[in-house]
């Protein structure tokens, strides 16, 4: 059917507060035009991130009474394990109260000064705890990725070219290898097996463990078994296993691919590691059984986790996305195409093309979305990634904005809203003007930066 139908019937509601085009501004203003301030009372349509903002099914809020709180060896652990290793076959699986956690706990005991952790793209947390630690983040996309019009059906893949030179060239200095999927940063695009495969056997020809950032392994799992030949007679779950299997480790923020609202987990198979791993939760996350979180969040996730690979969810979480896209392109609206599985991205520096590239056109276009209709989104460019670790700055290889989805929340007339609303600001993009920083942390600066207008 050309209808597109959530597949899924809505038994619990939350309202929106309706505000006027005048609240936004002074709201925008208070904020300090940084969308991550704006409190979400006052947002129409909130696309900021798809991360822990889910709306949990209804065997999800049974699993949470099921939830048993014991300190040590709870029940609940041993469903969230079993329900992880289904999916995801490795030996040692390490909980923690979100993805960064997990990334902070690899790169303490991987990374250095003098270190470099090759990827796909890192994206913003990851950088930035690998970058803690005094390592260098390098990321190496495909070329088709640098393209934002290209309809190369995986741009979520790595160079692996590249990969190999810096391995023959610097891999003394290379813990491990890392591959991020889908690829955020990049658009939300996929990485396919067979790459997933090369890269693999790339850092072990070279006798390095290679790491999975597996945040959204369902879309991709899913993008694979309709675009990759060969792979359309194998069910998303095996896909999910095949991809995995190549790894030696992961880390997972679960508030993406697992429809929870908080936790994540760490997960290996070198004994040793994954000894030194669970020393370092203790010290900072808790007990090995519970790593910061509550039994009824362990249960939550580990039923998420059979609801994900649902095909007919998948299918419909990756056509929604589609027809945002293909409304836009037909509008002559600058978008990264092909749709991503998780977020629609503008791409403000072709929409906004008066706008330098330090003077932060993805900046610009987040907050006259949100001052035109409501609409909530991210800015990925300069302001995210152009601060390099010296304190120096460097346009970001992309200006996007990218509006992500949160999972089972919003319907097809919040996707026409949304959809209104990019064209109303499109109409007017000659007017915008770029944005100055006032004030800016040293890492991860996005979060809490605060801006001004320019003129």
């Amino acid at each position: 059917m050309k209808t597109i139908i959530e597949p899924f019937r809505i038994k619990a509601v939350e309202p929106i507060r309706m505000t006027s085009r005048g609240e936004r501004q002074e709201i925008l203003a208070r904020a300090h035009y940084n969308l991550f301030a704006v409190p979400a009372s006052a947002v129409l349509i909130d696309l900021l991130t798809d991360s822990g903002v889910a709306a949990m099914s209804g065997e999800q809020w049974a699993a949470l009474m099921r939830g048993d709180e014991s300190y040590a060896g709870s029940p609940s652990f041993a469903r969230f394990e079993a329900a992880v290793q289904a999916l995801m076959p490795f030996k040692h699986v390490i909980p923690t109260h979100q993805g960064r956690a997990a990334e902070a706990i690899l790169f303490g005991l991987l990374g250095g000064p003098g270190r470099i952790i090759p990827s796909n793209t890192h994206f913003d947390t990851t950088r930035g705890n690998i970058e803690a630690t005094g390592a260098e983040a390098v990321d190496l996309p495909c070329a088709e990725s640098a393209d934002p019009q290209s309809l190369a059906p995986f741009k979520g893949d790595m160079d692996v070219r590249r990969l190999e030179e810096l391995l023959e060239r610097d891999a003394a200095r290379v813990p491990c290898v890392m591959l991020t999927i889908t690829n955020n940063a990049g658009g939300g695009q996929p990485a396919s097996l067979a790459n997933i495969k090369a890269v693999a056997a790339a850092a072990h020809r070279f006798g390095k463990p290679f790491f999975i950032d597996g945040c959204r392994f369902a879309e991709n799992a899913w993008f694979i078994k309709q675009r990759e030949s060969g792979q359309q007679a194998h069910s998303v779950a095996d896909i999910v296993r095949d991809i995995f299997s190549q790894a030696d480790g992961m880390t997972m923020s679960a508030k993406k691919d697992a429809f929870a609202n908080i936790g994540g987990w760490l997960a290996l198979n070198d004994d040793a590691l994954a000894a030194e791993a669970r020393n370092r939760l203790i010290l900072t996350e808790g007990f090995p059984t519970y790593g910061g979180l509550a039994g009824r969040d362990l249960d939550a996730i580990a039923q998420g986790l059979k609801e994900i690979v649902d095909e007919d969810y998948l299918r419909y979480r990756v056509r929604a996305n589609e027809y945002v896209v293909e409304r836009l392109v037909e509008a002559g609206v600058a978008v990264v195409r092909p749709a991503g599985g998780h977020a629609v991205f503008l791409d403000a520096k072709r929409m906004l093309a008066h706008i330098a590239p330090l003077q932060y056109p993805g900046q610009a276009l987040a907050a006259a979305l949100y001052e035109e209709g409501g609409v909530r989104g991210c800015e990925i460019g300069s302001v995210m990634f152009g601060k390099r670790p010296d304190g120096s700055e460097a346009p970001a290889a992309m200006e996007l904005v990218r509006l992500a989805m949160p999972r089972r929340v919003y319907t097809q007339s919040h996707a026409d809203y949304m959809i209104e609303t990019i064209l109303t600001v499109h109409e007017k993009r000659d007017t915008l003007r770029g944005m100055r920083i006032i004030e800016q942390p040293l890492r991860l600066r996005h979060f809490t930066a605060k801006f001004a207008p320019l003129g």
